[in-house]
């Protein structure tokens, strides 16, 4: 029999008020917690950052405040920047491609609820992975939903909704985001 960890990571219906789950959230939220009170200049701020997001290249940076449920399933690649205040809910992995930029107040969620009212009532969840391609630059307020792949090389104008795949060279905007046009490269 799967763990609730296990599952979650898997993208199964999986109970969020399993104790393992618990402690994953409570560790990364005290971790959260550290990085508020620091600046990326501070000397324990990227020994914080390294514990909350295992494997964070050193050359990815994120400004705090950043707000999580786990860490564990942020996968950053090299040169990655995301500004002040994002929050990213990852029960299943968050992908974000090399040399991509994240605008302030960016929200990427992978966690949805059952559709039936009833088992909603549950504390039970899926999670479908998200992933932003190389060299892409999100504008502040974007809010990317569970399942997305953004392609390389993309644009995605501020305060856009992404509920959909979007193609490698696109620049796309609104709610929801629609490719505006194909960028030359």
């Amino acid at each position: 029999m799967k763990a609730e960890l296990e599952k979650m990571r898997s993208g199964e219906l999986y109970s969020f008020a399993d104790a393992e789950v618990l402690a994953s959230i409570v560790r990364a939220q005290k971790l959260c917690a550290r990085l508020r009170t620091m600046t990326i200049h501070d000397e324990d701020y990227r020994e914080v950052l390294e514990e909350l997001i295992p494997g964070i290249p050193q050359t990815s940076m994120i400004c705090p405040p950043f707000h999580c449920d786990h860490g564990t399933g942020i996968l950053l690649d090299e040169n990655v920047f995301i500004n002040y205040n994002a929050t990213m809910l990852d029960s299943a992995f968050i992908r974000i491609g090399k040399n991509t930029k994240i605008g302030p107040n960016c929200q990427f969620y992978t966690p949805s609820h059952p559709m039936d009212y009833v088992e909603r009532r549950k504390p039970q969840e899926t999670g479908t992975p998200i992933t932003i391609g190389e060299d892409c630059w999100l504008g502040g307020g974007v809010i990317v939903c569970p399942g997305v792949t953004i392609g390389n090389r993309c644009i995605v104008a501020a305060g856009s909704v992404v509920t959909k795949d979007i193609p490698d060279d696109s620049m796309v905007a609104g709610v929801p985001a629609e490719v505006k046009r194909i960028l030359n490269v």
